[in-house]
């Protein structure tokens, strides 16, 4: 049997079988009970600087009475 078909037949079979039993893995990791704290610390981490901006934004140092342009 010649190199490629070796190799075809491999990825024909067991590799599909290893990358569909990996992505059911991962599903199921993501599902599982203990990750929901990571799942709502990942969900609410765009609102922790809700209070007040992050130092050293873009807009700190910029002028206000600058025109910004045709309004």
């Amino acid at each position: 049997m010649e190199t490629y078909s070796l190799l075809r037949s491999f990825a024909d079979s067991w590799y599909l079988l290893f990358m569909t039993l990996f992505f059911v893995g991962i599903i199921a990791w993501a599902w599982r009970p203990g990750s929901r704290g990571a799942q709502q610390d990942a969900a609410t981490s765009i609102f922790r600087n809700d209070d007040r901006p992050a130092a050293g934004g873009a807009y700190d140092d910029a002028p206000r009475s600058q025109s910004q342009g045709a309004r």
